[in-house]
């Protein structure tokens, strides 16, 4: 049971980074376009963001700092504030996506106003950021986003194509720049620069040391590997379900119609509340991730653990991030749209997140003999050329597909 609670932080990191509104709307729209066939793309962004979650959370067991403080000191201000620019629009356009999608839940469980239904859910984000620890917040929001294993009791209900599924592992040899736009926001989805940021923080908040370095690698892989099965789920789901009967995942209410259409209003139900806890987990993850980033590049004290009286700055910044991410949804900007721009945009902040992480991590002089082996130093700098060539691709197919519109 104590290794089961010990995870907690790499639940609530994959669940709510990358299962987040941006994971919901882009697995079921490539399953709905283009059936099992990216499902290797899905492989791709698990392996990733795994690798380097794992650098994040080591650098962070091993000099009880998290990653951004370390960028500031290591690579210097200019590096330090080039990364703290990509970061912070790219958590203040996912937060304004995850309260727009908390929103648009529950309207679906409620009848009032969108307006009125941002309003309370912001309130409700407060409160519980407020009078929950650290810990209770991982919990609650990491498991109760695991209800969204019922895509993938709906998609092995349903009866798949294994041999399909099997086929969607290997990349298609002669893609079209619609196929290539949704390969590389499955990526992105996948390796959200917050994600990381969180999860190091997240790291020192819950006060890892070296003897933690089992527990980080166990957070990372078992985690993140939680999060790709539930993106399977999703990507099948809508392959078996949407894509037969011609239906355009272009909303929240449309993800969810899988498991309703397999187990009827239980089904439905129990998505919407997953879909829930991921959303709100995640619009947590990049208010606090814009938090931790402000406050270690300014050298503020910073932690939700340290309270309000030793940490005002940091407490302001994260009420900051929910108050603009709300005034941006009340603006009437589709959540939705939100959402595929902040994905796609975050792809060109992919290669400054990851190689100041790569070459701290792999500081040898620094990290000691916790520093990057050779495998971990073969899969990062082959991601990073990976991420080079996607952050090159993405704005380009952006406009090319008109995000994703064809």
């Amino acid at each position: 049971m104590r290794a089961v609670f010990q995870i907690a932080l790499g639940i609530i990191a994959a669940i709510g980074g990358f299962v987040d509104i941006g994971d919901l709307v882009f697995n079921t729209q490539a399953g709905a376009l283009f059936g099992y066939d990216l499902l290797w793309a899905v492989v791709l962004g698990v392996i990733g963001i795994t690798v380097y979650a794992e650098m994040c959370g080591r650098v962070a067991a091993v000099t009880k700092r998290p990653v951004f403080d370390v960028i500031r000191e290591r690579l210097g201000f200019g590096a330090g504030l080039l990364a703290l620019i990509a970061s912070q629009v790219i958590n203040l356009l996912t937060v304004a996506a995850e309260i727009g999608g908390i929103a648009i839940i529950l309207g679906y469980l409620f009848d009032t106003t969108f307006s009125l239904l941002v309003l309370l859910g912001t309130g409700a984000l407060v409160v519980i950021i407020r009078l929950l620890p650290f810990g209770a917040i991982e919990r609650v929001f990491g498991y109760g986003g695991l209800l969204l294993f019922v895509f993938v009791a709906a998609a092995l209900s349903h009866g798949p194509d294994w041999s399909g599924v099997t086929a969607g592992f290997v990349p298609n040899t002669d893609p079209n720049l619609l196929y290539a736009y949704f390969a590389v926001g499955l990526i992105a989805a996948a390796m959200m620069p917050y994600e990381v940021y969180f999860y190091s923080s997240g790291g020192v908040e819950e006060g890892w040391g070296p003897k933690d370095l089992k527990v980080n690698r166990l957070n990372a892989l078992v985690g993140y590997a939680v999060g790709g099965l539930l993106s399977f789920g999703l990507m099948m789901t809508a392959a078996q379900i949407l894509a037969p009967s011609g239906i355009a995942p272009d909303s929240l209410g449309t993800v969810a119609l899988g498991p309703q259409v397999e187990f009827g209003q239980a089904g439905l139900l129990v998505a919407l509340g997953g879909m829930l806890f991921a959303v709100g987990g995640a619009s947590i993850d990049a208010c606090f991730s814009g938090a931790y980033n402000l406050s270690q590049f300014l050298g503020w004290e910073w932690g939700k653990y340290r309270g309000t009286k030793k940490a005002p700055r940091f407490t302001l910044t994260w009420i900051v991030f929910i108050l603009l991410g709300t005034v941006v949804v009340l603006t009437g900007i589709n959540p939705v749209d939100i959402t595929e721009y902040s994905v796609i945009f975050s792809v060109v902040a992919l290669p400054l997140t990851y190689f100041p992480i790569l070459l701290i991590a792999g500081d040898r002089e620094f990290m000691g003999d916790h520093a990057n082996g050779r495998l971990a130093k073969t899969v990062g700098w082959a991601y990073f050329v990976l991420l080079m060539v996607v952050a090159i691709a993405a704005i380009p197919l952006l406009i090319a597909t008109n995000a994703g519109g064809g």
